[in-house]
């Protein structure tokens, strides 16, 4: 958009990693809770996936919907917020296909070196016992 970095473009970062922190430690939520069901931890990601892909998909459509507006607006008094709103919207078109993509992959690859907390995997093995 031809925008340079500025105070408002590094605010509008800091709010987009909170937004993506919270949706990926609620779908790590969800993938450990059918971990601990007993299912395997490919089979969790994808549930975990599948379950949460409704709520990130519409908390993020909405952010850019209600942010679009101001990214399009060419006054001269929201030229002020436009690199804020740039960074968040671009920010979350990217961050959700990450988040419901990569973060399974990557749990299930942290899983596979042995990276993953023992109680989030063998939790289902002291219930049982």
């Amino acid at each position: 958009m031809g925008l340079d970095i500025s105070m408002p473009s590094i605010m509008g970062a800091a709010s987009l990693a909170g937004i993506v922190v919270n949706d990926s430690i609620l779908l790590l939520a969800f993938l450990k809770v059918r971990v601990r069901e007993g299912f395997s931890v490919p089979e969790a990601a994808k549930m975990a996936s599948r379950e949460r892909f409704r709520a990130i998909l519409l908390t993020s459509l909405t952010t850019i919907a209600g942010l679009t507006p101001l990214l399009l607006e060419k006054s001269l008094q929201a030229q002020i917020l436009t690199p804020l709103a740039t960074s968040i919207v671009f920010g979350l078109l990217v961050s959700t296909l990450l988040v419901l993509l990569v973060v399974p992959a990557i749990f299930c690859v942290f899983n596979d070196f042995g990276w993953v907390a023992r109680e989030t995997v063998d939790s289902t093995y002291r219930e049982q016992v």
